[in-house]
Formats: C-alpha cells, sequence, structure tokens
C-alpha cells in the first residue's frame, strides 16, 4: 500500500536498528556534542538523597557513583582467590524461566542445557565439548542443591565449547535441570505420583551464587534496586 520506495526505506532503516550520523558531524567546537539536548537533564536525585541504606543508616549518593562489585551488603569487599570463571545465566528461545519445561515439543527439539565456555578458556582449563562438569563456589564447594528431606541435587552438566564468550566466564539457559514440578517421584497421601526424569535433565546453577557473609542466608544484592546480585559469582567447573 502506498509507496512502496517509502516502505523499503522504513524497513531498511529499522533494520538498521534507527537513523545514524556520520562520526565527524556528531561533535561540534571544543567537543561539545552536536545535538545537543533541548531540556534541562537532572543529574542532582533529591529523593536518593533522603533515602536512606538499611544496612548502614546512611544515605544514598544523590549524584551518579560508582559502586565497585563483588561487595556484601555493608560495602565490604570480598575476594574468592581460586575461583576463575564469573557465573552467568541466559534465556534460551526453547524455554522460559520455570515452566515450558512441561512442553514436551520444544522438550524434544532440545532435551538440555549446557555450560558454555568459550574456546579459549576450555583449551586453558582442558575441558572438552559434552565433558560433564561440576558448578561450584566460595559458599558452595560441594557443587549441589541442598533440598532438605527431598535430598541434594548435583549442579552438573555438560560443557558447550562455543565462540564469542567473553573469556572468564561461563553461562547457562534458565528452564532446565528441575528437581519438582514433576521431575521427580513425589507422595501425596500415601500414593506415589511418578516424575518424569526428562523434566530434570539438564543444570540449573543458581545454587551456586555467591552467598553474603553478612546476612547469611541470601545471596549478594543491590542495595539500591534491591535485587539479587547475579553476575558477580566466581566459580570453577570440575569435570566429574
Amino acid at each position: 500500500m502506498g509507496d512502496e520506495g517509502l516502505f523499503r526505506r522504513v524497513v531498511y532503516l529499522l533494520n538498521r536498528g534507527g537513523r545514524f550520523q556520520e562520526f565527524a558531524k556528531a561533535y561540534a567546537q571544543n567537543d561539545l556534542v552536536a545535538n545537543r539536548y533541548g531540556k534541562q537533564v537532572n543529574l542532582f536525585l533529591e529523593k536518593q538523597l533522603l533515602s536512606k541504606n538499611a544496612m548502614t543508616g546512611k544515605p544514598y549518593g544523590p549524584l551518579p557513583t560508582y559502586l565497585p562489585p563483588y561487595r556484601d551488603v555493608l560495602g565490604n569487599p570480598l575476594a574468592d582467590p581460586g575461583y576463575g570463571l564469573t557465573l552467568l545465566t541466559h534465556r534460551d528461545i526453547l524455554q522460559t524461566k520455570s515452566r515450558t519445561v512441561s512442553n514436551y515439543w520444544l522438550l524434544s527439539i532440545k532435551p538440555e542445557n549446557a555450560l558454555l565456555v568459550s574456546a579459549e578458556d576450555a583449551q586453558r582449563l582442558g575441558l572438552k565439548d559434552g565433558q560433564k562438569v561440576r558448578v561450584v563456589s566460595a559458599t558452595n564447594p560441594k557443587g549441589e542443591w541442598d533440598l532438605g528431606p527431598f535430598g541434594k541435587k548435583p549442579m552438573v552438566g555438560k560443557v558447550k565449547v562455543v565462540q564469542g564468550m567473553r573469556p572468564g566466564c561461563v553461562s547457562f539457559a534458565l528452564g532446565w535441570g528441575h528437581w519438582a514440578y514433576g521431575a521427580t517421584d513425589i507422595v501425596v497421601n500415601g500414593q506415589v505420583l511418578k516424575g518424569d526424569p526428562r523434566r530434570a535433565q539438564g543444570v540449573h546453577a543458581n545454587a551456586a551464587m555467591r552467598l553474603d557473609p553478612y546476612l547469611k542466608d541470601m545471596a549478594l544484592t543491590d542495595t539500591v534496586g534491591g535485587s539479587v546480585v547475579f553476575y558477580e559469582t566466581k566459580v570453577n567447573l570440575i569435570p566429574v
């Protein structure tokens, strides 16, 4: 509909991610940006200043501030010598965070996830594609989920050597490695409901996340945003 030429130009623009200016035209004299903000930009946040850190009682900084990583809720630096990989998570198009493992159409395409390792790290650590390893950390040196009365589940998965992964990192896709949600047998009113081991395939390594030494039973926390610090835990991969 309409001008076919305009449609193609719009598609071209969207595929590029937007309209871009030549780099040489982006700056004016004295290293000032050529495309200036038309309105005031507030960097001082009064609401932030009037809020206090619940752990220390001190006000939050009202200006953009760099906070060094890998610290407890009191701001004390942490160190885990001997643990050389940073644990990451990612999503896979075939699974979401937890519930889609019950979709057997998806599960038949990709029955389990893997622990993604860069080719450089795999060579350095002597790891091979498809090799089984256990994820261990300073606060979980056994590399297992402690499920209380339901026993323990090891954080063991297969290595997948990839190009493009940042060296020094290991990542696993969420959605696999269940122990509940129909993955194992469960007794209800004396009757055994059989689990499906297909739902237990793969690895879920959140239990390796670094516990805060002050809180003891919680992972490292972003004291400003209130969420868990996901991407700072240092781990090792131990062949099994």
